[in-house]
């Protein structure tokens, strides 16, 4: 007796390339900033300064705290929703969910798949962790995966409850972090198109701006109680102010523009000295 072979269907020998589109753009955006509102005064004291110092220092002159049981994803759900009206698709359309946020308390799960479930979705979605630029980084991310065919429509969100890990009692973070989300679905276009980018990456420069404390930090240690965000102010302020501006300037070349072609210029909201000076 002899057995058939059983035989799989023949390919052609080569494998598909993805099918995506010459260009991609941001076809809604949604924002969502909490309700309560923490002005300069209500922080003064705690980090014995004034609202005139702050004012002076940063521009700032208020920010939003989230509720006690308003967390990330909530932010994030409420942002998403007004992106995906003006984009003007079913929330069933969406390829792809990013979440940039270096705030969600979980390691895992990440924040994009629990906000994926929000809209009934199960598709591909991860957290990018990259602090202030993650925002940018997953647009970028969404534009690539939009051209590379692995997507038509991506949800893009940057999101962060900094409230959650500010010490209040700290003079150089306490009167600069709030609370928030921004939103933003890219979709595939043939006409109008998300330009280049230009990133990269600083790592000699971690100690800048850092969780103070490792998790592994905890571990039976009961002096400690929770981390928080250190900064060291004067460093962070140069390094924004000259390494941003050449980014900005390596950004415009590699798209075809001059500074006198652009209607916008949207920086990092990180403070008014540090944007006025770029």
């Amino acid at each position: 007796m002899r057995l058939r072979k059983s035989r799989s269907p023949k390919g052609t020998g080569k494998i598909k390339g993805a099918t995506g589109s010459s260009g991609s753009r941001i076809t809604g955006v949604g924002g969502y900033r909490p309700e309560r509102v923490i002005p300069n005064s209500e922080i003064v004291d705690a980090i014995d300064s004034s609202d005139e110092w702050i004012r002076e220092r940063s521009g700032i002159t208020e920010r939003r705290f989230a509720r006690p049981d308003e967390s990330v994803v909530d932010m994030a759900e409420a942002a998403s929703k007004g992106a995906i009206a003006m984009a003007g698709i079913d929330q069933s359309d969406i390829d792809a969910v990013l979440v940039a946020t270096v705030t969600h308390p979980y390691q895992t799960p990440a924040a994009a798949p629990i906000l994926a479930d929000r809209f009934d979705l199960r598709c591909a979605a991860f957290d990018i962790s990259a602090a202030c630029a993650g925002y940018c980084h997953g647009i970028s991310l969404a534009s690539d995966m939009v051209r590379g065919g692995s997507a038509s429509n991506v949800l893009v969100v940057g999101v962060e409850k900094l409230s959650d890990f500010t010490d209040m009692t700290d003079r150089s973070t306490a009167f600069i972090f709030g609370d928030g989300a921004g939103a933003a679905i890219v979709s595939r276009s043939d006409k109008t198109k998300i330009g280049p980018t230009v990133w990269g990456s600083e790592g000699d420069s971690w100690q800048t701006i850092m969780q103070r404390e490792s998790w592994t930090e905890f571990r039976g240690n009961d002096e400690k109680t929770w981390p928080t965000i250190g900064m060291e102010g004067h460093k962070v302020f140069r390094w924004a102010v000259w390494g941003m501006a050449p980014v900005a300037q390596k950004a415009m070349e590699a798209a075809g523009v001059k500074a006198s072609d652009l209607d916008a210029f949207i920086p990092h909201q990180a403070n008014m000295r540090i944007i006025d000076a770029m």
